[in-house]
């Protein structure tokens, strides 16, 4: 069945209303809307901001599929060797072909600290994908000294569908925590997450984007 119309062009990103639909609830959130909000995140919210960066879920799933020293072709684009943090929303989805998967964990490279920091809104789904994820890239950004993972303690999801609005929240609590103090491991992340209002918010500065001259 064709997509609904387009709902909005925002710089990479074309979001169409069966996108937007998803964010009324209670539904899983796909590739289409992290992505957006990264960009989003990127673009506005962080436009001044150069220590930080943020890996679409589609770059992300490419990089998992590739070998290691491939990696370089997705991420030298982005000016990786300056950024000081880098943000990867995860997803199960193990096929190299297709978007999907069933939950979503943000994972996030800490340089200044010389550690990955995996978020998990229903705590060890994604361990093994983090875990792994974090292994492919250690080759990648460092040769020779050693990179730590850390499972870091974060709110828990109520239901089986909220993890992408967990990965939305938990990403710019954590790079504001980031842009301001310079490291990761001291954010308190048991702060209070509400969904149904961070869904309602996303839908809202996607209307006003799209009535933006």
């Amino acid at each position: 069945m064709a997509k609904a119309s387009v709902v909005l062009s925002f710089h990479e990103i074309l979001l169409h209303q069966s996108d937007v639909e998803l964010l009324e609830g209670p539904y899983w959130l796909n590739d289409t809307i992290i992505s957006f909000y990264f960009e989003y995140l990127e673009k506005v919210i962080f436009l001044n901001t150069n220590e930080l960066l943020f890996i679409s879920p589609g770059v992300t799933q490419c990089i998992k599929m590739v070998d290691t020293e491939e990696i370089k072709t997705f991420l030298e684009p982005l000016d990786i060797n300056s950024k000081k943090f880098v943000f990867f929303a995860l997803n199960d989805n193990d096929s190299p072909d297709t978007a999907g998967g069933s939950h979503w964990s943000l994972l996030v490279y800490s340089r200044p600290e010389s550690c990955f920091y995996h978020l998990d809104s229903s705590s060890g789904s994604n361990h093994n994908v983090a875990w792994e994820f974090a292994s492919h890239l250690i080759s990648y950004f460092s040769k020779t000294a050693s990179i730590n993972f850390v499972n870091k303690e974060c709110l828990q999801q109520s239901n089986g569908y909220d993890c992408g609005i967990h990965v939305i929240c938990n990403t710019e609590r954590l790079a504001d925590w980031a842009h301001k103090y310079g490291q990761i491991e001291s954010c308190d992340m048991l702060y209070k997450i509400n969904p149904s209002v961070k869904r309602k918010e996303i839908i809202n500065i996607i209307h006003n984007l799209s009535d933006s001259p």
